[in-house]
């Protein structure tokens, strides 16, 4: 098997399908209890500011950083929607290097993507520099068992279907500036050695009937468990690290898709 090369599928038009329908979720509220009044927080690969906006809305001093410059505009830009100006960065996460420290960082769906393993020990190194001392990582990541398809995929002999298959455009969703959008993604390749995908995503654009645009992205996704996060974070400085279930406060069980991971700064 030959590598793919890791990549990122959050420019161009995935960048807008995002902004304009990725808006709500359990995350937002969920994450917004670790941001105190007062404290400076940073939402690391903070997209098109799915949860930064609502924050820096109600008042919060949250800063943002992602590694695509077409999702740090579109967060500038629903910053500015609602009367805020919060400084956003276009830095990738193993090269976070801002002048402000921090009480919070928290890490919502950006852990392991596009990036090689090496990248993001390199990350949890620059979140613990990039905190206050006592200050908080707060870190939320997909456990490689999640989907069941694909984790069948993981034994010997059982991966001669990939890559999956293109599928035609699935549905289309209307926007607020009139054009329709789809997005349609299938797994190219899984190496459980490496553990590790890849994918692949298609954007799509219609006005008035007609296709407008289109456009294709590959993106690695790194797979972790959860004993190897935890060694990952205590290995990078970190002390007093708590794996909490699924946006619920509840101590992990094998049951959650997603893992939160707390961890401290001494």
């Amino acid at each position: 098997m030959t590598p793919v090369e890791a990549q990122s599928w959050h420019h161009g038009l995935v960048a807008r399908w995002w902004s304009l329908f990725r808006t709500t979720g359990p995350e937002i509220e969920y994450f917004r209890q670790f941001v105190q009044a007062g404290q400076p927080a940073l939402d690391v690969a903070c997209g098109a500011g799915r949860l930064l906006v609502p924050y820096v809305a109600a008042g919060l001093d949250v800063d943002g950083c992602d590694a695509s410059p077409d999702m740090v505009q579109l967060c500038r830009e629903a910053a500015s929607a609602v009367g805020a100006s919060p400084t956003v960065t276009c830095q990738a996460m193993h090269e976070l290097n801002l002048r402000r420290r921090y009480r919070t960082i928290f890490v919502c769906g950006g852990f392991g993507l596009g990036s090689s393993r090496e990248q993001d020990e390199q990350a949890l190194r620059r979140l613990y520099e990039h905190l206050e001392p006592g200050g908080r990582l707060v870190l939320d990541n997909e456990v490689p068992y999640s989907d069941a398809t694909h984790w069948g995929l993981w034994p010997s002999g059982r991966r001669d279907g990939l890559p999956e298959p293109s599928r035609p455009p699935g549905a289309r969703r209307l926007a607020s500036d009139g054009d329709e959008y789809a997005l349609e993604s299938r797994l190219l390749d899984l190496d459980p050695l490496r553990q590790q995908e890849a994918w692949q995503i298609r954007a799509y654009r219609w006005r008035e009937g007609a296709l407008i645009a289109q456009e294709s992205y590959q993106l690695t996704c790194n797979l972790y468990f959860c004993a190897e996060l935890v060694f990952m974070l205590e290995r990078a400085g970190f002390t007093g690290v708590e794996v909490r279930g699924q946006y619920n406060n509840l101590p992990a069980t094998a049951e959650d898709s997603f893992l939160v991971y707390l961890a401290t700064r001494d």
